[in-house]
């Protein structure tokens, strides 16, 4: 099977804030079937004309007067099945040693994406990895994540194809992964929200999930959130 992720991530200035009210970072992804990608981008395409909402998709762009359109892009996620699915690990700020990456922070940025990615690619794939753009001190960072999962998986029926940095606000599923980690954080953050259709978003999910969002079980192939145990770090 061929196998796009488009990966994400939400208060990554809890790298560097020594203080914040906040706790958990993520970073996630959008596992998706190559084969119907084209598919769902038209599909997010005539809900944007439906609901005239043609503004970036992120979570804090989610507002009572785009609430209709916000919940469809759940109903939209849910009904392709594990066609497309969503993944991501959760890091607790307080936890890290930073020691185990050189107390160089955007190694552990990038070693924490490993983790995320390598964690769930699954035997005879092949894998396109996009990440949101971002500057970085050192220009090679994507270039040696590419390498290392290129590396880690050499000998087995798969391939890692290609590891790129594209601009989120040029990629729509890049800021589908950016949504559903920020509902996300919203709840293991315990941030209040005082916005109704971001309350009614999180109820959605949870009312496709079946339970509250929470961290899952390794099995958990649709919507999988994965707290990372840092105990001897990665």
């Amino acid at each position: 099977m061929n196998i796009d992720i488009y990966c994400d991530e939400t208060l990554t200035d809890l790298f560097t804030s020594k203080k914040s009210e906040k706790r958990y970072m993520l970073l996630g992804g959008v596992w998706i079937n190559r084969d119907i990608k084209e598919k769902i981008k038209q599909d997010i395409k005539s809900l944007r004309k439906k609901y005239n909402c043609w503004g970036e998709i992120k979570w804090v762009n989610v507002s009572p007067s785009k609430k209709e359109f916000y919940l469809k892009l759940i109903e939209l996620f849910f009904n392709y099945g594990e066609d497309i699915r969503f993944r991501c690990i959760v890091i607790d700020s307080q936890k890290i040693i930073w020691s185990y990456h050189e107390e160089d922070k955007e190694l552990g940025f990038y070693k924490f994406y490993y983790h995320l990615i390598h964690k769930w690619i699954g035997e005879y794939n092949n894998y396109k990895i996009f990440l949101d753009a971002k500057k970085n001190k050192k220009i090679n960072r994507v270039a040696m994540l590419e390498q290392v999962l290129q590396n880690r998986f050499r000998y087995d029926d798969l391939l890692i194809k290609q590891v790129q940095a594209l601009p989120s606000k040029e990629v729509v599923l890049i800021q589908l992964a950016d949504l559903f980690l920020g509902s996300i954080s919203a709840k293991l953050n315990n941030i209040p929200l005082t916005n109704s259709a971001k309350i009614d978003f999180i109820k959605q999910i949870e009312q496709r999930l079946g339970k509250k969002i929470a961290p899952t079980y390794a099995n958990e192939n649709k919507f999988n959130i994965f707290k990372i145990t840092l105990q001897g770090q990665l």
